[in-house]
């Protein structure tokens, strides 16, 4: 009988232990520490954690499961960032792919140079204050992962933020 308990209760130790794996670096905070880091290496004030925004990302992520396609909302509410990564690809992993963009960035320019950036723009544009992400598993065992912004941004002849060099 002791035994029994004892096996319970490492089952369930093990199981809370692999499913806070699971959640590392999935969290909001995870979300908008990734996000905040890269705004404030250009001066650009931090985002908060938007619930309505959230449900968007949560809803369509939940859309994609069935093939994990990279393929955007059309919602035209939110500016929209999207990623798809095997293994234990995270939330955070995702942010971390489309910071880097910023080499492809010219500011000087506002133009993209030898490669993608708008993802990093999106990241860094500097009204776009309220955040949603959503992260699923696709049927195909890879992770789908959207975040959303409000209000949007990359807007074309606009710059993400104001570049203000310190003397």
């Amino acid at each position: 009988m002791g035994w029994c308990r004892l096996e319970l209760a490492l089952v369930l130790l093990i199981s809370f232990g692999l499913w806070h794996v699971s959640q590392a670096q999935n969290s909001p905070q995870d979300y908008l520490n990734a996000h905040n880091a890269a705004r404030a290496q250009v001066g650009v004030g931090p985002m908060r954690w938007d619930n309505n925004v959230a449900a968007y990302a949560r809803n369509y992520a939940n859309q994609r499961i069935r093939d994990c396609n990279l393929v955007h909302s059309g919602g035209g509410l939110y500016g929209e960032n999207l990623a798809k990564g095997s293994g234990a690809f995270t939330g955070v992993d995702a942010v971390n792919l489309w910071v880097k963009e910023k080499p492809f960035y010219d500011y000087n320019s506002n133009s993209c140079i030898g490669g993608q950036c708008l993802h990093y723009t999106q990241v860094v544009w500097r009204d776009s204050v309220r955040l949603g992400c959503a992260r699923v598993r696709c049927n195909n065992g890879w992770f789908f992962v959207t975040c959303n912004y409000d209000p949007p941004g990359n807007f074309i002849g606009e710059r993400p933020y104001s570049f203000v060099e310190s003397s």
